[in-house]
């Protein structure tokens, strides 16, 4: 399975389990990602993404955006969609 970088996980909400995404690829609803960060990493896939509070289905590149994950992940992970 491909891979490719599409984001920078710039803050992690852990009470909410929710990462604040900055995009540099698009990404919508149902993408399976993985998630990498050193020797950690974890694939899930894409439940909602917000932007300013406001549920969207898709994002594209530029934008920062909120993703609900299922496990904990911290700044600076990588994302990357599976294709």
């Amino acid at each position: 399975m491909a891979e490719k970088k599409i984001a920078t996980v710039t803050h992690w909400y852990d009470k909410l389990g929710v990462a604040v995404l900055n995009l540099t690829g698009a990404l919508s609803v149902g993408d399976r990602v993985k998630v990498k960060r050193g020797g950690e990493e974890h694939e899930d896939t894409v439940a909602s993404i917000q932007i300013d509070h406001k549920d969207v289905p898709s994002a594209a590149k530029g934008k920062d955006v909120a993703v609900k994950l299922g496990e904990k992940t911290k700044e600076g992970a990588e994302v990357f969609k599976l294709e």
